[in-house]
């Protein structure tokens, strides 16, 4: 699967503390192999995001992202809940 990272995403990934850093690579090691695993917990969005999804990074931040093909993602954003806003 290819991923492929957004400005604002890659801005906001380098103000993360680094034990979130670590836990979004485990993720998305998981993500790579199976984007629907129950342990990220990833959903469809709604309202104004509902082309996008999400998956949990830990118990307070998220990833968004949206599926562009079958063989790549785009990852949008990353960080507290705030980042639906």
């Amino acid at each position: 699967m290819k991923i492929i990272y957004s400005a604002k995403f890659a801005r906001e990934y380098k103000k993360l503390p680094n034990q979130i850093k670590d836990k979004a690579e485990k993720q998305e090691k998981i993500f790579r192999q199976n984007p629907f695993d129950s342990r990220l917990k990833t959903h469809r969005l709604y309202g104004k995001l509902k082309k996008f999804y999400s998956f949990s990074v830990g118990y307070k931040h998220r990833l968004i992202f949206e599926f562009a093909d079958k063989n790549t993602v785009y990852f949008h954003s990353i960080g507290t809940h705030s980042v639906y806003q």
